[in-house]
């Protein structure tokens, strides 16, 4: 599908999406400004399998299928509803979910440094208790390893699982991509983000999609469990405050979320497989939102000229 992004009747459905994604109407909140500094590519680059998953708008339906598996964490699930503003300001924890993903991604190593040091700052004071798997009341704190790996984990899984059950419909053939694809991709992608783990103190995240899923299995096994607390958390990430328009949008993109969960994590959540029409579905409102964005986030932009820039 075409270029819709400078149409005017597109132009209040864009800004109206990106506020809720970002913070600002143009896609570009202060801290985008940061992408412009520094002169390196940043851990990645604009030919790595990082830059072609996280420019993809799959990474919608990833986000929501990264909080449905982490709330299948007692330790995680504790530190969100004890230390997170996910009820009161869903919007504003969104918004800096989307700023660490964003920075890390396209920034210069320098701000990722920076930004590092506010998320380990911001972890410093989530910490308490929570039942484990056989009621046993133990402590978490957000720099565990343990919990740095799941969280890890269940965002690496779940924007790879999302792509690759998304993207062909979105943006075939667009630009000049990676030509890598399949399992050579998804392994790609699995060595590229361990990298995003090392700032925050995980030095040992996986390195290969055999290697991330054995990782998961392990904390299926041994971890992972929902009580009626996780019920809440997953009946409020798939049913958020927005309007009713946005409400339909996301209703579409979460059946897509659950339809790309491993059979035993919708039973361990308590979800039910959607219909196949979820994700043809998603399919079509990512291929027509990509074209009234544009093909390319701001964020992309700004990192690309900065590239371009220094390489003169």
């Amino acid at each position: 599908m075409r270029d819709l992004s400078t149409k005017w009747w597109a132009r209040p459905l864009a800004s109206r999406f990106r506020l809720i994604v970002s913070g600002s109407k143009d896609g570009k909140p202060d801290w985008v400004a940061s992408i412009a500094e520094g002169d390196d590519e940043g851990l990645f680059g604009p030919d790595s399998a990082v830059w072609k998953i996280h420019g993809s708008l799959s990474t919608l339906v990833g986000g929501i299928r990264a909080l449905l598996l982490q709330a299948a964490h007692p330790a995680a699930r504790s530190g969100v509803i004890e230390h997170s503003r996910y009820e009161s300001d869903p919007l504003g924890r969104l918004a800096g979910t989307t700023r660490w993903l964003t920075l890390t991604t396209f920034a210069s190593k320098s701000v990722i440094k920076r930004e590092a040091a506010r998320v380990n700052a911001m972890h410093k004071v989530v910490q308490g208790e929570f039942l484990d798997q056989s009621g046993q009341s133990k402590p978490y704190r957000a720099s565990d390893h343990r919990y740095l790996l799941w969280v890890h984990c269940a965002f690496t899984d779940s924007f790879l699982k999302s792509y690759q059950a998304l993207e062909p419909g979105i943006r075939p053939n667009f630009g000049d991509l990676t030509s890598l694809e399949g399992e050579q991709l998804a392994d790609a992608y699995v060595r590229e983000w361990a990298l995003s783990a090392f700032p925050l103190g995980l030095t040992d995240a996986p390195k290969t999609l055999f290697d991330l899923e054995e990782t998961v299995e392990d904390f299926r096994k041994t971890e992972l469990q929902v009580d009626e607390n996780g019920k809440k958390v997953v009946d409020f990430i798939l049913n958020p405050p927005f309007s009713r328009v946005g409400k339909f949008f996301y209703s579409i993109l979460a059946g897509a979320a659950i339809s790309t969960l491993d059979p035993r994590d919708r039973e361990l959540l308590g979800l039910k497989r959607p219909r196949t029409i979820n994700l043809k579905l998603s399919k079509l409102s990512l291929k027509i939102l990509s074209s009234v964005l544009g093909h390319r986030s701001p964020s992309e932009r700004v990192a690309r000229t900065r590239i371009e820039d220094f390489s003169r």
